[in-house]
């Protein structure tokens, strides 16, 4: 079974409103495999971003895989991006990339939070430096990016926040990732308060929740949760799906253009759930 091909891309929507926006995403890179074909999340985001013309900065704990996701879109696709090396999770970096952003372009039209890992085990079993650091990767990057970004956007009057959760924070998917399941869920309510509170000021932030998709990242996946036994595990996930299938990082990156554009103006503080059925098909 062929494992890294994606999916063919559908014709793509087109949001006018994007063109020669500003575009702050954190996880530009992707994780595992840098030689496949397929685009992780952050990749797909900032792509598609490029592709509406607008003008994409992005961060990434990997320079190399930040300048790899830059290369694929500005010399090969001329799309405007730039990148920058930052750890999501420390307040200087991230103050200091949102700085860069703003010398480079003068604002920050859209925030989309991507940053996110998973480790095995329960309460019992997580170290608390595991679950300190899960804590700091999926749930305090959120907040930082948020703390430095949303008064840029309160000064300009009007913007847009897109965080990235899982299926993982609304119920558990058969794996024992309990400090992952209670972050992301963290992230989900993160972003309701949030919203509310800022709701008045022509803010909005919603969350796409995407399911199980395949993404350079189940090559990571696979030796945690498999034994490195990549056919089988892609072959399993691919099972789960009502569908047939995993989704991809274009899946994930559709549905964020479209809550960052003003096709979405009157949503706010809402999940998207991207995960072709999954959570409605089980318990």
């Amino acid at each position: 079974m062929e494992t890294t091909q994606p999916s063919p891309d559908p014709p793509l929507a087109t949001y006018p409103d994007l063109k020669d926006k500003v575009i702050f995403l954190t996880g530009v890179g992707q994780s595992g495999d840098p030689n496949l074909t397929i685009w992780g999340n952050g990749a797909s985001i900032a792509r598609l971003m490029a592709h509406q013309g607008a003008k994409v900065f992005g961060c990434d704990l990997d320079r190399d895989a930040a300048l790899r996701t830059q290369k694929r879109i500005q010399e090969e696709e001329g799309g405007d991006i730039t990148v920058t090396q930052a750890n999501a999770t420390k307040d200087q970096d991230v103050k200091r990339a949102v700085d860069e952003c703003l010398a480079k372009y003068g604002r920050i039209d859209v925030l989309v939070n991507n940053v996110g890992r998973s480790e095995r085990g329960g309460p019992v079993e997580l170290t608390e430096k595991v679950w300190d650091d899960q804590t700091d990767i999926n749930l305090k990057s959120v907040y930082l990016s948020c703390h430095h970004i949303l008064p840029v956007m309160e000064a300009q009057g009007s913007g847009a926040v897109v965080n990235i959760s899982s299926i993982a924070g609304l119920r558990y998917i058969g794996k024992p990732q309990v400090a992952y399941s209670a972050t992301k869920a963290g992230v989900i309510q993160f972003t309701k308060a949030t919203a509310v509170i800022y709701a008045a000021k022509g803010i909005r932030l919603n969350v796409v929740v995407p399911g199980l998709m395949h993404t350079p990242l189940v090559t990571v996946l696979a030796e945690k949760y498999a034994q490195g036994d990549l056919e089988g595990f892609v072959e399993k996930r691919h099972n789960a799906v009502p569908t047939g299938r995993m989704g991809d990082g274009m899946d994930i990156a559709m549905t964020v253009l479209f809550l960052a554009s003003s096709q979405s103006r009157y949503i706010t503080g809402q999940k998207i759930v991207v995960d072709g059925g999954i959570t409605s098909a089980t318990a």
